[in-house]
């Protein structure tokens, strides 16, 4: 299959002297279709890397900045919020994640085929639960879920 292409041809000259240019710009299809594989180029065989969840990356990412207010690279949360163009509330919901008990953080950062279909949304309510105990009860529901 070809590639798209976006063309625009020159018709004529106009009239005040103008010149009309032709430019082709090759056109890239949207993440929809080459996720559904629609470009024959793409191969997905046995040895491609899965998708790691979403969920999975935030909670890596909420260790991260945590460890970078720590050392200083950041002043607080919301130098990490200016700095990533999102609100100080997302920043938030973001590190809420480490108030998990650790077992089920190391069960995000390891996931099985049910994380993934767990969303950080789910997980608002296990993390403003303050009790390590009541949290696995929680977790325990979402995942039979």
């Amino acid at each position: 299959m070809p590639s798209k292409e976006l063309t625009r041809a020159a018709a004529e000259t106009l009239e005040d002297g103008a010149i009309q240019v032709e430019v082709t710009l090759p056109v890239r299809p949207r993440r929809q279709e080459s996720a559904k594989g629609l470009r024959p180029d793409q191969v997905s065989g046995a040895g491609s890397p899965s998708r790691i969840p979403r969920v999975t990356r935030l909670m890596a990412l909420a260790i991260k900045f945590q460890d970078m207010v720590d050392r200083g690279e950041v002043n607080d949360y919301a130098d990490l919020a200016r700095l990533g163009y999102v609100t100080r509330a997302r920043i938030t919901q973001i590190m809420n994640l480490l108030n998990l008990a650790p077992d089920i953080q190391e069960q995000l950062l390891l996931p099985e085929p049910p994380t993934a279909i767990i969303s950080e949304r789910h997980l608002r309510c296990v993390t403003s639960e303050v009790s390590w105990q009541h949290q696995r009860g929680l977790w325990h529901k979402i995942r039979t879920a």
